[in-house]
């Protein structure tokens, strides 16, 4: 039996922040970083002092890890993590700084998610991501995660009938969403026939498939409500979270991820159905994965996506507002920093402070990441509800 609290009571998120993405930087992960905290500081009124808990996120920042960060930042925290996650880190990171508070071994942790992005910096990355990927396909002179998220698409297309257009769909609501969040770096509107039309990466993965690698950083505090109202700043509970790793093994080709292992579960805890969220805020380097998603996450039955899909508007008024800030696909993917976007997004919402438009009495959010691709599938999920705190 597990000992683990069945609940986060006494645990409070608030003041997420982003720092303005550029495409390329010739600053590095821990300048970004630095402007990260620094924004907190602001909103929050923090000194160096308050900050007793840190949790640090980054495919950029090496040789340093979290312990080199907090020397950089002049920190000295009694609480400390780094989570190599990728897209997943912002749950898990919510996760663990949400138990550090209630265990009481911090009081106040930032969470900080920080990326560069310089003109070789996708090539390193891949050339060091994974003993796996370079061990089982670099003999055949394949690589990176076009043609990963190709086969996954393909398979994923032929298993369930899913089109590109319905992909497009939601490509063309995230591009939508974007335009009313100043700081997308992609807002030009974004027609389903110039998505249709756009060329191919690796087949059936097209332009508008693809994130926009950039430069960024994204940070929030997590604490307990009386320090957050104390600082005046509006704040989310945790309603229920789950995380998985390696999840489903046996499949030749990733159809679905950690979530589907734990979602009832996650529901039960939280207390609600699907039917409740008002804004989704999901991973989204592909649209293949935005879709595995929606079905993982209980929205509608394995291989139903296309059709709910078809009958479902992603717009921020519309049925389910996914991504509201135009998401990964068009507000820029900040390498580890993307794994906390969605996180700071969904907060925002449910506190009246987006980016752009505001979703219509947003009160429950869900957000959902995806992260760590080796060479055929995303290892690590996650996915948390947050609640606004009245």
């Amino acid at each position: 039996m597990s000992r683990r609290p069945s609940s986060y009571d006494g645990v409070a998120v608030c003041a997420p922040v982003t720092v303005p993405y550029v495409r390329f930087s010739p600053e590095s992960a821990h300048w970004w970083a630095g402007r990260a905290l620094q924004q907190l500081a602001q909103v929050a009124g923090l000194q160096p002092a308050d900050i007793d808990g840190f949790c640090f996120s980054s495919f950029s920042s090496g040789p340093d890890s979290a312990v080199g960060m907090i020397q950089h930042l002049g920190l000295t925290p009694r609480w400390l993590d780094h989570i190599p996650t990728g897209g997943a880190s912002g749950v898990m990171a919510l996760r663990r700084a949400a138990r550090a508070v209630q265990c009481g071994d911090a009081d106040l942790v930032v969470c900080l998610a920080a990326d560069t992005n310089q003109i070789d910096s996708f090539r390193h990355s891949l050339a060091g991501f994974s003993r796996f990927s370079r061990d089982a396909v670099y003999p055949y002179g394949y690589g990176g995660p076009n043609a990963t998220f190709a086969l996954i698409t393909d398979a994923y297309m032929r298993r369930f009938g899913i089109t590109r257009a319905d992909f497009g769909k939601l490509c063309v609501a995230q591009r939508a969403n974007a335009g009313s969040n100043p700081l997308a770096l992609q807002r030009k509107p974004l027609t389903l026939d110039a998505y249709l039309a756009a060329r191919p990466i690796a087949d059936p993965v097209h332009l508008f498939d693809c994130v926009m690698p950039c430069a960024g950083a994204e940070a929030f505090i997590v604490t307990t409500p009386e320090i957050a109202a104390e600082r005046g700043l509006a704040a989310a509970t945790i309603m229920a979270t789950i995380e998985r790793h390696n999840a489903f093994p046996q499949d030749p080709v990733q159809y679905r991820g950690g979530w589907a292992m734990d979602i009832d579960g996650f529901w039960d805890a939280a207390r609600i159905a699907p039917t409740d969220v008002d804004t989704l805020q999901v991973y989204d380097d592909y649209p293949v994965i935005v879709a595995m998603q929606l079905e993982d996450l209980g929205f509608c039955p394995k291989g139903e996506a296309a059709q709910f899909i078809r009958e479902t508007s992603f717009d921020i008024d519309g049925d389910l507002p996914l991504n509201t800030n135009g998401g990964q696909l068009s507000a820029g993917q900040a390498g580890a920093a993307g794994g906390f976007q969605n996180m700071t997004e969904g907060l925002r919402q449910i506190i009246a402070q987006p980016l752009g438009a505001q979703v219509p009495d947003a009160e429950i959010s869900l957000v959902s990441g995806f992260g760590l691709v080796n060479y055929d599938r995303g290892v690590c999920t996650g996915a948390a509800l947050l609640k606004a705190l009245r």
